[in-house]
């Protein structure tokens, strides 16, 4: 009860939305109501089940549960093993079991999400902004996890068969089957209690602690944890440092203070390494996937070497090194940022921006940024996506993005508020937080869409980060391809400008080496390197068969067959020959033959090697694997195995190449 004014009361009933909707519409159940059926409908339908059968309980959890995700998945929540993510994950894995109940083979979760985006698009937009996202979340979330599911549910079978009737689950086994199989205790308390069983909650959690404790025992912690204090009480004490480097790459500041291991202290000589803090600064803190800046910060008495710069809690702090002189806490100073590092970074971090379009544009919408990397000599871009591109999409968004770059477009930058930017359409990093204002950066026209008022931005996107003024600063983007960086992320590297012009030119300079090499023009290379594959072949396959030919002593003789118990038998001691060669030259003595077995020892200068063939006819009472074991073994070799018309194996000591004929005999003969 919350006193209001004197002598009244507010009452909290509890009543929320589906409560009030549920009385609205006449219904005693918060799941009969329009906002419920229509996606437990949903359910049924994509499961092929009665929404009011037996599985009416799991298509309820799908329901309630789709709408948790879909909205923690929209305001940024992405799944994880720690902190939100790992709540969002547990949500879905417990309605992706229900689904797994109602018989489902295939992902189905990601199909539901269009039927939530009609129910409640229209009040909550940020579901249809973020549909593609949802979507593409859930169905690789839901296909990795059927693999854990289907393996989990195994093994708490297992370990229930090791209980008594009825016994509950030691909270030990539970924590098996999370942190080893990835199985959680929620899902593993919902599968028992169906059961009337139990888990021994106590046992888990003392499992748990202790692997946290280990866990602590082993971690000595980082110089930035420890120095975390130092910047909180510098922020009360002095304020936010004002950041200047989006109009300038020069400043004047005055140093608040200077600290060393996590201290203030009061000054600095040469050669000492000495964090920076100043009022204001040109200089960007790392963030957002954009490095530090490095730069000079000089006072009348000295001048600091800037290695890098990061941010904590509001400050900026200038990590360096007195390169002249002593500096003081108090003193005024003049900061200047590197200017051509700074080049290249916004370079490459405006080449992200036009190379996250491109790939929206050419994968489809659930494309979105997980990650990045702007440095000066590189760029690196995360985005979800499950496959590897092709080299075709590969050099259509290379293609696109350098297209956009030629334009040489303004970049412009907007404040605004986070709710107008996406309402212009702006792409916001999901997982991200935003204060009541935002920078919106859009670049590029698309082509034929008006002029003035009517023209379409290209890419348009909330960044906090430094950008070129035009996008022909950019000069040029080559990617230098696409790889996995995690689970349903892929991670593309590129260069821009000088990088990618000399990047260029040294694989032109490799391209010239090689075509001197072969002694033909550039473009010809392709056609005389296939040519010389072709070449190389043939040859290989003349020399094999050379080799063949010289081990049966020519195509028209070779080694006398030996009848043993009304077997024809063929063994033979070859020089010169691989191992690989054996099958062939077996084939062809089985051919001469018509019917019977042949053993071939290579003698290869190194361990012997040796094969074994028997005749279709024979392989019903004779096997090559047994052969070839005996042969093995004299030889002193170790198993060996195949088919039982064709065997193969190692041996030791070629010196032994009789004893391993006899004991193939022995077999022959019974």
């Amino acid at each position: 009860m919350a006193r209001c004014a004197p002598g009244h009361a507010v009452i909290d009933t509890g009543m929320g939305l589906e409560r009030i909707g549920a009385l609205l519409q006449g219904k005693h159940d918060n799941y009969d109501t329009d906002l419920m059926r229509s996606l437990i409908e949903a359910s049924a339908h994509a499961t092929s089940s009665d929404p009011d059968g037996p599985g009416k309980t799991s298509h309820r959890v799908i329901a309630d549960h789709l709408r948790a995700t879909s909205f923690l998945i929209a305001d940024g929540v992405m799944p994880s093993n720690e902190g939100r993510g790992y709540v969002l994950r547990r949500i879905m894995r417990r309605a992706m079991r229900h689904a797994h109940m109602l018989g489902t083979a295939d992902p189905v979760m990601f199909k539901l999400v269009p039927a939530l985006v009609r129910q409640m698009g229209g009040a909550y937009p940020e579901l249809g902004r973020a549909q593609a996202l949802i979507e593409e979340t859930l169905k690789l979330e839901e296909t990795r996890f059927k693999q854990t599911l289907d393996r989990g549910l195994k093994l708490l079978d297992d370990e229930l068969a090791r209980l008594p009737e009825g016994g509950d689950l030691p909270g030990a086994a539970a924590f098996k089957l999370y942190d080893t199989y990835g199985f959680p205790l929620d899902l593993t308390q919902d599968a028992l209690r169906e059961q009337g069983r139990a888990v021994d909650v106590q046992g888990f959690d003392a499992a748990m602690a202790e692997q946290k404790a280990k866990a602590r025992a082993a971690w000595s912690g980082t110089g930035e944890a420890k120095d975390a204090t130092v910047w909180f009480e510098l922020a009360e004490a002095h304020g936010a440092t004002e950041f200047l480097g989006y109009d300038t790459e020069t400043a004047e500041g005055v140093i608040n203070a200077l600290v060393r291991d996590g201290a203030e202290i009061g000054s600095a000589a040469t050669g000492e390494t000495v964090q920076v803090v100043v009022n204001q600064t040109p200089f960007y803190a790392e963030s957002g996937g954009q490095v530090g800046d490095t730069g000079l910060i000089r006072t009348d008495t000295g001048m600091i070497e800037v290695t890098d710069t990061k941010k904590a809690a509001g400050v900026f702090i200038h990590v360096g090194r007195v390169a002249e002189g002593q500096v003081a806490r108090g003193q005024p100073a003049k900061l200047e940022v590197s200017h051509g590092r700074r080049g290249r970074i916004r370079a490459n971090h405006s080449a992200t921006h036009l190379l996250h379009e491109a790939l929206r544009r050419a994968l489809g919408d659930h494309v979105a940024q997980k990650g990045s990397l702007n440095a000066p000599d590189r760029l690196r871009f995360d985005f979800s996506h499950s496959t590897a591109l092709t080299a075709a999409e590969l050099a259509q968004v290379e293609a696109e993005a350098n297209a956009f770059i030629r334009q040489n477009s303004p970049v412009e930058t907007r404040i605004m508020t986070p709710d107008d930017a996406r309402a212009i359409g702006a792409q916001a990093l999901f997982g991200e937080k935003y204060g009541d204002e935002v920078r919106v950066v859009s670049m590029g026209w698309l082509q034929g869409s008006g002029k003035g008022a009517d023209r379409r931005t290209y890419s348009l996107e909330l960044c906090g980060g430094t950008h070129v003024a035009r996008t022909g600063d950019i000069g040029a983007l080559v990617m230098l391809g696409d790889s996995a960086s995690s689970a349903g992320v892929r991670r593309i590297e590129a260069l821009t400008g000088q990088a990618a012009l000399d990047h260029l030119r040294q694989q032109d300079a490799r391209l010239s080496d090689v075509a001197a090499t072969l002694k033909a023009p550039a473009a010809e290379i392709v056609d005389r390197v296939k040519a010389l594959f072709d070449e190389r072949r043939a040859l290989q396959n003349e020399v094999a068969s050379l080799r063949r030919e010289l081990a049966m002593g020519g195509k028209a003789s070779g080694p006398e067959a030996r009848d043993i118990n009304g077997v024809k038998f063929i063994a033979q001691v070859l020089s010169g020959v691989s191992g690989k060669d054996l099958p062939a030259l077996i084939d062809e003595m089985k051919a001469r033959l018509g019917s019977g077995a042949v053993l071939l020892i290579a003698d290869t200068g190194a361990k012997p090697a040796v094969a074994a063939g028997v005749t279709a006819d024979l392989t019903g009472s004779l096997s090559a694997v047994a052969l070839v074991k005996a042969a093995a073994e004299a030889l002193g070799g170790k198993g060996g195995g195949g088919r039982p018309d064709m065997a193969q194996a190692g041996g030791a000591d070629i010196a032994k190449a009789e004893a391993a004929i006899k004991a193939a005999e022995a077999i022959i003969g019974g």
